[in-house]
């Protein structure tokens, strides 16, 4: 199911409609490619179209042929290509294509590139060192519209920073009891009082984030609607759970996007079993050096992982944490001590949850056991 944010929608909308290039950022599993995809339904076929360029971006060439032959949009001149003849000429071809785009009516193509900074992927290439500022130049002096999208806000801010005001960072927010309660109710045998009894519940648990709601109510409606989200939660995260999976795709993705990776995991191991912890707190649990240590702290900031707030470290996403205290380690977690790091999570997050899941952990039926110019939405 593709969560629908109407009024996130509009305010993407209403951005197009206003001359700008709005840019979606959002941490792993926020549900910014929810949007997307919801978006591209709406635009009329010829008038637009998705693109999702972490799949996209390999080669220049490979990546040019692929956009060509996936759109379902004309060019004004209507003639073939010809082929590129080096690395920087197919960029350069991609963004001519984008350029040239027009619709059935002769108005503007709106793309939709959803992972846009995975255009970094062509830095290695000759002529492309500085491919990621081409872009945003052409992006924004471009006769086409554009909606751009990222998981990794950090670095997309850093890439903005000195743009043409026409970008307005969007940051997807997460969802209310509200937002889990409507979907709660698309699902089959759902009724109203139990999606609204469990809908604030599932929030907080899940953190607001779209897909880790989206598991959880896929769960309690697999245990027979009748389940604690406690319970459900610690099915989630059996060894072979789905949220288990997900945290572990998120986790890994995010550390070989970054520097210095073995340092990185022993950062996060440190923080997910005490968190705030300030830089000297870290380093000497890490038994570095202040300096190699913020080194390290300011590459797990660039990937999203963790954040800062009064100079002190936390992960940004609680329930990678959780993953992180249960499975970074040299031996899986037993039931029972899924059920603890379960229990004592959700007691943090909703504090009269505190008493303990007496649900097996695998009992889900189903269940595999400024001064930049942009402008800034949140």
């Amino acid at each position: 199911m593709i969560v629908e944010r109407t009024s996130l929608e509009r305010r993407v909308v209403a951005s197009l409609d206003a001359g700008r290039i709005p840019v979606l950022v959002g941490g792993c599993a926020i549900g910014r490619t929810s949007v997307m995809l919801r978006l591209a339904r709406q635009v009329r076929p010829g008038e637009g179209q998705y693109i999702d360029f972490a799949a996209a971006a390999t080669t220049p060439e490979h990546c040019l042929a692929a956009v060509r032959s996936a759109s379902r949009v004309r060019t004004r001149d209507g003639a073939p290509a010809a082929p590129p003849t080096s690395a920087r000429a197919a960029f350069d071809g991609l963004l001519d294509f984008f350029d040239g785009a027009v619709a059935a009516d002769g108005g503007p193509v709106t793309f939709l590139l959803d992972e846009i900074l995975d255009v970094r992927t062509f830095e290695s290439f000759p002529g492309l060192r500085h491919v990621q500022r081409d872009l945003v130049a052409r992006l924004a002096a471009s006769p086409s519209r554009f909606v751009l999208a990222s998981r990794f806000t950090a670095r997309a801010h850093r890439l903005l920073w000195d743009a043409p005001a026409k970008f307005e960072v969007i940051h997807v927010p997460p969802l209310d009891a509200q937002d889990t309660q409507a979907i709660a109710l698309q699902l089959e045998g759902a009724r109203r009082e139990w999606a609204t009894d469990i809908a604030p519940t599932v929030t907080a648990l899940a953190a607001g984030r779209a897909a880790y709601v989206m598991l959880m109510l896929d769960a309690l409606v697999a245990m027979g609607f009748a389940a604690d989200p406690v319970a459900a939660l610690a099915s989630l995260f059996s060894p072979e759970g789905r949220l288990t999976a997900r945290a572990r795709e998120s986790y890994e993705f995010r550390l070989h996007r970054a520097r210095g990776y073995g340092a990185l995991k022993a950062i996060l191991g440190v923080l997910a079993a005490d968190e705030p912890l300030n830089l000297t707190e870290i380093s000497q649990r890490l038994h570095r050096t202040p300096g190699s240590t913020k080194d390290y702290l300011s590459w797990l900031e660039d990937v999203d992982l963790v954040v800062s707030r009064s100079k002190r470290y936390s992960f940004d996403d609680p329930l990678l944490r959780l993953y992180v205290r249960l499975y970074a380690r040299p031996v899986p977690p037993t039931d029972d001590e899924i059920v603890r790091d379960v229990t004592a999570y959700a007691a943090a997050r909703l504090p009269r949850a505190a008493e303990p899941v007496t649900a097996a952990v695998s009992a889900a039926p189903g269940e595999a056991s400024d001064a930049s110019g942009i402008i800034e939405i949140d």
